[in-house]
């Protein structure tokens, strides 16, 4: 199948920015309370269920991948960005990283006990969502978790030319309204079983929302 287009641009974009992007985002022991608390919610979640291995979907350096491993995650992770997957072996080389695209997952139907994309589908086009959402789904397994996370909005659709330090980017970025993102869970087959939508806090701009949803066991 061919390549969508806007994956090349976050591709490039994300390359490029890989080295600062490491020193300047937080590590998950850095977040607020909420943030870390659903992160915390999501390993228990996913190692009392005992389904499989969990895929941190657009898993950049590794950081968030190499907590949920801590809490006794079988984690593993999954970027785009191929600098990204080295910055993240040489950071946790006893956790296994892969490069890969959330529109077509190099994994086996029903085989993830869970899937954590977190900040990593916004740069996806609303059109391609279904697609994505589709993938999410095919891979779980009956009873496994989903938790997606990002900043949320009104629809915007922004277009920054550089980032994280100054560097050139050519990346899009798509800011959905949390109940737009529910319902197109819900589409591709996904039961919403939380939801926390935080405004933006002191030096933020923009809300944030997290959604736990489950794939339905077989009847």
């Amino acid at each position: 199948m061919p390549e969508h287009s806007y994956l090349a641009a976050v591709r490039e974009s994300y390359d490029t920015v890989a080295a600062d992007y490491v020193v300047r985002v937080k590590s998950p022991a850095e977040l607020d309370p909420l943030s870390r608390g659903m992160l915390n919610v999501f390993a228990e979640t996913v190692c009392t269920a005992g389904l499989g291995p969990v895929a941190d979907l657009g898993c950049g350096p590794g950081k968030v991948t190499a907590y949920l491993a801590e809490r006794g995650v079988p984690a593993f992770g999954m970027d785009l960005s191929p600098a990204m997957v080295e910055l993240a072996r040489g950071a946790h080389p006893e956790l296994r990283f892969g490069v890969g695209s959330m529109t077509e997952l190099p994994i086996e139907d029903d085989s993830l006990g869970g899937i954590l994309a977190y900040y990593s589908t916004h740069h996806t086009p609303p059109a391609l969502l279904p697609q994505v959402f589709a993938e999410f789904h095919r891979t779980l397994a009956p009873g496994g978790c989903l938790m997606l996370a990002g900043h949320v909005g009104a629809g915007q659709h922004l277009r920054p030319t550089q980032a994280y330090g100054g560097h050139p980017v050519s990346y899009e970025s798509y800011l959905l309204p949390p109940d737009r993102l529910a319902e197109l869970l819900k589409r591709a087959g996904l039961a919403l079983t939380a939801r926390l939508v935080e405004e933006p806090g002191e030096g933020a701009e923009r809300t944030f929302a997290t959604l736990l949803a489950r794939k339905p066991e077989r009847t």
